[in-house]
């Protein structure tokens, strides 16, 4: 039993779980942008509760369309869509090393951006709960950082994971993959921010 490129899953006890489903492309943006004291701040959504990546905090985008021509009009298409971020008020400054998604399949596509906050975030209610802007300081403090376990869907046994306080969120996975190295780059001013 192979699945794509010959891979197979297992589970405990190098049990048989079938072919290892095909990555998905998706693409997010990272917002940043700096506030009214001159703080710089990243935007992150707050996943509404239910499905594979509900209650989650992430950051604006998802799955390519096949109207997507590229994987840039992905994340400005999300980010336009879940936060009403206009496409307008967004400067592509980098793309980012893409990421996997363990129990998705998601293999995405990170562009950095500085925009200019709309005066209120439109919200897609069916996707997105609320909008966290925690500023570079809050995500670098040392007392955030811990690490715990969690059971994921369709792998075997609990997987320690670390994760970065922000109010009562957690910042794990996917999205903590994206962000701990960028931090030290955006500390050192690698882009005019």
């Amino acid at each position: 039993m192979s699945g794509a490129g010959g891979r197979v899953r297992r589970g405990s006890g190098g049990r048989l779980l079938g072919p290892v489903p095909p990555e998905r492309p998706a693409a997010c943006l990272v917002p940043v942008y700096r506030d009214g004291k001159g703080v710089l701040r990243l935007v992150l959504v707050v996943r509404t509760p239910g499905g594979i990546h509900g209650g989650q905090l992430a950051f604006p985008g998802g799955a390519r369309e096949r109207g997507d021509k590229t994987l840039v009009e992905t994340a400005l298409r999300e980010a336009e869509e879940e936060i009403g971020l206009p496409r307008e008020g967004v400067e592509i400054l980098a793309e980012l090393p893409p990421v996997r998604t363990l129990v998705s399949r998601y293999r995405i596509h990170p562009f950095l951006a500085r925009v200019n906050r709309p005066a209120a975030w439109r919200l897609q209610p069916e996707e997105v709960e609320g909008v966290l802007e925690p500023s570079l300081e809050d995500l670098l403090r040392k007392e955030a950082r811990g690490e715990d376990e969690r059971r994921l869907p369709g792998l075997p046994g609990p997987l320690r994971f670390p994760f970065v306080r922000l109010g009562p969120h957690k910042l794990w996975g996917a999205t903590l993959r994206i962000v701990a190295p960028l931090l030290p780059r955006l500390k050192a001013g690698e882009w005019p921010l």
